[in-house]
């Protein structure tokens, strides 16, 4: 049967490469796994988060034209230990949350940051175990 078996990577295209990169990894703490230029002359660079597979590509292709991103049209979603610890991170870089920290339905407890260019990533906090 021909059916797709894995996520291998997600695609987020930028205006300006590094701003965002360096965001995902000083602001994410994502590693950057390879960067290249693609036959057709993107600029590619691939991130991973610590404890994922999946990759995210960030590309700059100045040849297609500006990006610009609809507000609510896509976003990451990345699991976190604690909100409270990431808003301390994020306020040593002179950052903040977007919106929230609030509770889902679900029971974790998610807030939002905007990444250059306003794609928006969301930061879940999964419920802790009860004693």
């Amino acid at each position: 049967m021909s059916q797709a078996i894995r996520l291998l990577h997600t695609r987020y295209r930028v205006n300006n490469l590094q701003p965002t990169v360096d965001f995902y990894k000083t602001v994410l703490g994502l590693e950057e796994v390879s960067r290249h230029a693609s036959p057709r002359g993107a600029q590619l660079v691939f991130l991973k988060a610590p404890q994922s597979e999946e990759l995210i590509e960030i590309c700059q292709f100045p040849a297609s034209g500006p990006v610009q991103v609809q507000a609510d049209l896509t976003h990451l979603a990345f699991e976190v230990e604690s909100l409270e610890a990431f808003g301390q991170h994020l306020a040593r870089l002179g950052l903040s949350y977007s919106d929230g920290p609030h509770c889902s339905a679900a029971g974790n407890r998610i807030a939002f940051i905007d990444a250059p260019e306003g794609y928006e990533i969301e930061l879940i906090e999964p419920p802790r175990p009860r004693r």
